[in-house]
């Protein structure tokens, strides 16, 4: 299977970063975040990438293009030019890399993609977030209720501990507790091809129409993931992604 990273969005929450290099590229743990999420899809088997790019794509190109180089040790013999391979450390990844237009909206970066899919179910997930979802399951779950869309379901923390009150009395405290009974899209969705066909050009924004027309038509099932989930949208987002990498806490790191 095919995964689709939507990796084109300015990532205006994340000015302090995304001035300079796209949202995908700023990292975790001294990785890009779009490296966290490729490790997340190679650990259940899942290799070929296709990359939604448009602000600052070049910066990913670069990246990717200067990939093996950088992961490998190499002789190079300067009067001729030539590089000599000694040991190479990079993934089995197949990475493809399509400017979709710095201004297109999350459909139409997908739609822009369609010609590179060769089969008829693929994933599709967003550059800036990471889980210890279960990728075959969700694959699974998506081919046993035939529909032609499944979008993984999480239920963020809430930011902050939530205290449990009668009057004035503190009965119990919950630090950092899921959100009131709130499903929201997580990504990793797994796509029958048919959904390209709700994409009206550019202009689609993928959570909108296309989504909003799968619900109405029955053709939209939820794997609802308990585990963990995180977005880094805003500059504490990254911040803390970034404690529990550096104290070994990263439920995501499935690797």
């Amino acid at each position: 299977m095919q995964i689709v990273i939507l990796a084109g969005g300015m990532g205006t929450r994340l000015a302090e970063e995304t001035d300079k290099r796209p949202k995908p590229m700023v990292e975790i743990g001294g990785r890009p975040i779009i490296w966290h999420i490729m490790k997340i899809y190679s650990h259940w088997g899942f290799n070929d990438f296709i990359i939604c790019l448009g602000y600052k794509g070049y910066l990913i190109k670069e990246y990717f293009h200067n990939y093996f180089l950088h992961q490998a040790d190499v002789t190079v013999d300067l009067s001729s030019g030539a590089t000599e391979i000694h040991r190479q450390l990079s993934e089995p990844w197949k990475v493809t890399l399509v400017d979709t237009g710095e201004q297109t909206q999350t459909g139409g970066r997908l739609g822009r993609v369609e010609k590179y899919l060769r089969d008829d179910t693929f994933g599709l997930t967003y550059g800036d977030g990471v889980a210890d979802v279960n990728i075959p399951d969700v694959l699974k779950f998506h081919r046993n209720h035939g529909r032609q869309a499944t979008v993984t379901a999480v239920r963020p923390a809430r930011r902050f501990g939530a205290l449990h009150l009668e009057n004035d009395k503190v009965t119990a405290f919950e630090e950092k507790p899921h959100a009131d009974g709130g499903w929201i899209n997580g990504g990793f969705f797994v796509l029958s091809r048919d959904v390209l066909s709700r994409i009206d050009g550019d202009a689609t924004i993928w959570e909108r129409a296309p989504m909003e027309a799968l619900a109405r038509d029955d053709q939209l099932r939820a794997y609802r993931h308990e585990g963990f989930w995180h977005p880094m949208d805003t500059l504490r987002d990254k911040q803390f992604l970034e404690e529990l990498w550096d104290s070994n806490a990263a439920k995501w790191k499935m690797w």
